[in-house]
């Protein structure tokens, strides 16, 4: 636990609102396993194309055991293994991997990837696709390469305004599954208005952990004077996480990484702190949070549980086939 500046006055008293859930989802506990079965069943190194979650806590424990984690294939030796991360790849990287006999692990989270059997479908129906997502973002260029032609992103709800297509175009939305759902609900509502043919696709792409992590911040923001968020600056999920917070209610909401970066100034005059953290963050983090909140006078934190979750995802087939050639156990 790294020192903090002291303000010269004591803490006020309070209490803690736990959200639960909170922390890591199927899709990214499959994906960290993922590279540690890789690891133990071929040795080091492995690579990982993009970081494996957005977390760099994550992505920092995972080098110290001999993951190499590259932006690109051809940083990838030629027939080295290679991870793909949760948040999934186009078409064009796979074809690359093969031109590269590079031996890969797929550890696409299969929410995304359902998306990503989506935008094949309706591609194949001549329907044009608004993809609501952030531009840039792995998700969405994994997404996006499925049907190159036959997508355009749509970003914010205001970016609607924008958007034209001849008469008669069949068009229909998928979005990325880690946004606001309030946010994303609200693009779709501006894009049905313009655009009354739109089809929706067979069922909300927005992911279980997105959404129920998204209802207890709400819930612990409502009655809170500050809400932290644990997770990283390019971890989507959490990002949204604090606007959400700030949208239900709460005074101030902040992000941190880890406590290093906690601002003891946040707590002066606050009596209720809300606490969650984003999909792909380990839980000794917050834990890590929750003794800075009592060492400053905030010892009772209560758990506000909004949601049971039980999914459990297979590992990826490739690494299931060669742990069971090796007679070792996988779940």
């Amino acid at each position: 636990m790294s020192s903090q500046v002291s303000l010269g006055m004591p803490p006020v008293g309070g209490s803690v609102l736990l959200a639960d859930p909170r922390g890591y989802c199927a899709g990214v506990d499959r994906a960290v396993i993922t590279v540690e079965k890789a690891l133990d069943l071929y040795g080091a190194p492995v690579y990982v194309r993009k970081q494996i979650v957005h977390n760099k806590h994550v992505v920092n424990n995972l080098a110290a055991r001999g993951a190499i984690f590259v932006e690109e294939l051809d940083e990838v030796p030629e027939g080295a293994t290679v991870v793909f991360s949760a948040h999934g790849v186009s078409p064009m990287v796979h074809a690359e991997a093969a031109d590269r006999s590079l031996k890969t692990i797929d550890a696409t989270c299969p929410l995304v990837t359902k998306v990503h059997h989506e935008a094949r479908r309706f591609a194949s129906e001549g329907k044009h696709i608004l993809l609501i997502g952030h531009e840039g973002h792995e998700e969405v260029e994994g997404t996006a390469g499925e049907a190159p032609d036959d997508i355009t992103i749509v970003q914010t709800p205001d970016d609607v305004d924008d958007l034209e297509f001849p008469a008669g175009t069949r068009l229909s939305w998928l979005s990325q599954t880690t946004l606001s759902v309030d946010e994303t609900m609200e693009t779709v509502r501006r894009l049905r208005e313009k655009f009354p043919q739109l089809e929706d696709p067979p069922s909300d792409d927005i992911c279980y952990a997105t959404q129920n992590r998204q209802v207890a911040v709400k819930e612990i923001a409502k009655d809170a004077d500050l809400v932290i968020v644990v997770g990283s600056a390019n971890s989507s999920n959490s990002v949204r996480l604090v606007e959400v917070a700030l949208e239900a209610g709460a005074k101030a909401s902040y992000r941190i990484d880890d406590i290093s970066e906690f601002d003891e100034a946040w707590l002066v005059g606050v009596e209720k702190v809300g606490v969650t953290s984003g999909a792909s963050v380990p839980d000794d983090l917050v834990q890590d949070v929750l003794g800075f909140l009592s060492a400053h006078g905030h010892p009772d934190a209560d758990a506000v549980r909004t949601a049971d979750e039980s999914l459990i995802f297979a590992l990826p087939p490739e690494l299931r086939k060669d742990m069971k050639a090796a007679g070792i156990p996988y779940k």
